[in-house]
């Protein structure tokens, strides 16, 4: 018979594993915006009660990923493009701030994990994996605002390119998950200009690179939104 100690860690593993789950769902666009997200069904899915779904749930809500409406159902969080403008202006914010920060404060051990970040996400480039091409740019560039030594902008922008995933994604499938290698040598480009401490050439890399990803999602929406996409209006 389990005491109290063990059913609290086999809930919490139970709830961590369907938190992984759904939210990956959710980045990857396999969940899309609006898609209901029933417990009774959910619990029925991963062949668990009802509680550690719940305990998920309200994880994915704090990150902003699902919304409960007033009649008490859970959705994946639509996509509010009115928000957009403020959205881009935050992260091309943080693309200066961090890169600028790394190329003063240079740090050879941190450098490894930058580079390391980098190779995983030039293979996944190669291997046309959209959701690695994420998960890696991601990681890429928090942690450059790592070595900026600056954590309420390591967290803050951490938060940005996630909210951002859900775009990407979309974006992404416009080259039916080509990604050109131009974003692969930008990369590159950054990690030298921080190596050299040259914190002009960072700073322009970095306008340079958080203007063309905005330039090409504004595209994207403009000639997309006449047409049926799997998202939701907010």
């Amino acid at each position: 018979m389990r005491n109290d100690g063990e059913n609290v860690r086999v809930r919490g593993s139970g709830t961590q594993s369907v938190y992984v789950t759904l939210r990956q769902e959710i980045l990857s666009m396999a969940l899309e915006p609006g898609s209901p997200l029933d417990e009774v069904r959910l619990s029925e899915r991963f062949r668990m009660s009802r509680t550690p779904i719940r305990e998920a749930l309200l994880r994915l809500a704090a990150d902003g990923l699902v919304t409960t409406l007033p009649n008490r159902n859970t959705i994946v969080a639509t996509i509010d493009f009115a928000s957009l403008p403020t959205y881009f202006e935050a992260l091309t914010l943080m693309y200066r701030v961090t890169t600028r920060g790394a190329a003063q404060r240079r740090n050879g051990e941190i450098m490894k994990t930058v580079r390391r970040h980098q190779k995983d996400f030039a293979d996944a480039v190669v291997a046309r994996d959209a959701y690695a091409m994420i998960e890696a740019n991601r990681e890429f560039h928090v942690a450059i605002a790592e070595l900026s030594g600056n954590s309420y902008y390591t967290a803050f922008f951490a938060r940005l390119l996630d909210e951002g995933r859900r775009i990407l994604r979309l974006y992404y499938s416009t080259f039916d998950d080509r990604l050109p290698r131009q974003y692969v040598d930008e990369h590159e480009e950054m990690i030298a200009a921080i190596e050299a401490g040259d914190v002009e050439r960072a700073d322009q890399l970095a306008i340079a690179h958080a203007a063309q990803i905005v330039r090409q999602i504004q595209e994207y929406i403009a000639r997309d939104l006449d047409r049926p996409v799997a998202i939701s209006m907010s």
